[in-house]
């Protein structure tokens, strides 16, 4: 996919957009699939699973989800609401990343830091200070360290039961001041 990021702009999401959300999220899985990276989301896509996709459905009745788009063609997805439950409540006011997800042909043009920035501006209009994430901490870490490289710090880690085995977890934390 030729995508230039100066041609990406971030918009609001809505329920129409929930399919290409899911594709997104269906294109991840094959991509982790493919590097053998089944233990973060498993290898069945994420569109046969109704659970999952209602968890978008909600996103986007919420009003939690900010696209990344090129002209038509929505190239990333963003989530910002309150924690997930599974992770140490904050002791403070703050804007969690629910859903970081971009077109696996777009990889390497920073379209997930776009998302994150726009994250962060959306916390500093909330007069939020904190920007908190978790992401799966198996394998090498690489998701802690793209993580790290976008400026938040690792803090608790955790673990999800699930009827497959238990997976890791790792909660990091950004200051905006």
């Amino acid at each position: 996919m030729d995508i230039d990021q100066s041609y990406v702009s971030i918009r609001p999401g809505d329920e129409r957009d929930v399919p290409a959300v899911v594709a997104l999220l269906d294109g991840a899985i094959e991509w982790l699939v493919a590097e053998g990276r089944t233990d973060q989301w498993g290898t069945d896509p994420y569109s046969t699973d109704s659970r999952r996709v209602a968890a978008i459905s909600s996103m986007a009745a919420g009003r939690e989800l900010r696209l990344a788009v090129s002209g038509d063609i929505v190239v990333g997805a963003l989530a910002v609401g309150s924690a997930m439950s599974y992770v140490p409540p904050a002791a403070e006011a703050e804007l969690y990343v629910r859903l970081l997800v971009t077109n696996r042909a777009c990889a390497g043009r920073g379209i997930g830091g776009r998302l994150l920035e726009h994250a962060r501006t959306i916390a500093r209009a909330g007069g939020v200070d904190l920007l908190r994430v978790d992401c799966y901490a198996g394998l090498d870490g690489a998701l802690i360290r793209y993580y790290e490289k976008q400026g938040f710090t690792a803090t608790d880690s955790f673990e999800v039961a699930r009827p497959s085995g238990p997976w890791p977890g790792q909660l990091l934390q950004q200051r905006l001041s």
